[in-house]
C-alpha cells in the first residue's frame, strides 16, 4: 500500500492577499516564492526546502477551530509580539499552555480570521515571565465533553525527530 510521506505545502483562505501577506512575511518571517500563474489572487511562502504555505483570497468562511500549526525558532519573541498585536485567541482551545513534552503552544488569528498555533522545540530556553502572564495556563486543553475516542497516549508529542 502506497502512503503519505510528508505535507508539502498548506493551503489558507485568505479575505485581503496583500495584508496577509504582510502577517507572513513580517510577523512570521516567512520568504516569498513565486507561484504559478494563476487567475486568481495567490502568494506562496516558503517553510523550508520541503514545505510551503500558498494564500490565496476569496470569499470563503474560516474555520473556529480548524488550524495550521508553525514551529518557530523564538517563542519568547513571537509570543510577546502576538500579545503586542492582540491576536492571541483563548477561545477555540484555549489559553497559551505548555505542552506535557516541553513546548509552548498558543494559538492566534491572521488577518483574515485563519487559525495559526504557534508552537516551539520541546527544548527551547522558554521566558519564565510567560508562566505567569494572564494569557497562559498550566495544564492541557480540556473541553468538557468527556469524549476520549481516538489514539492517546501520556507520552505523546508535536515533534518525532
Amino acid at each position: 500500500m502506497a502512503k503519505a510521506i510528508q505535507i508539502n505545502h498548506v493551503a489558507l483562505v485568505v479575505s485581503n492577499l496583500e495584508e496577509a501577506c504582510k502577517f507572513y512575511e513580517h510577523e512570521l518571517g516567512l520568504e516569498p516564492i513565486p507561484a504559478f500563474l494563476f487567475d486568481y489572487p495567490t502568494a506562496f511562502f516558503k517553510f523550508n526546502e520541503e514545505q510551503q504555505l500558498h494564500l490565496t483570497e476569496w470569499k470563503d468562511a474560516y474555520s473556529f477551530r480548524g488550524h495550521i500549526c508553525v514551529e518557530v525558532d523564538d517563542i519568547n519573541t513571537i509570543f510577546y509580539r502576538m500579545k503586542e498585536l492582540g491576536i492571541i485567541d483563548i477561545k477555540p482551545w484555549g489559553h497559551v499552555r505548555q505542552l506535557p513534552d516541553g513546548p509552548i503552544q498558543m494559538f492566534v488569528r491572521d488577518p483574515s480570521g485563519n487559525l495559526i498555533e504557534i508552537s516551539c522545540a520541546p527544548d527551547a530556553d522558554i521566558d519564565r515571565k510567560i508562566f505567569k502572564d494572564e494569557l497562559f495556563q498550566e495544564g492541557i486543553y480540556v473541553s468538557g465533553r468527556n469524549d476520549f475516542r481516538g489514539y492517546k497516549t501520556k507520552d505523546a508529542t508535536l515533534y518525532h525527530k
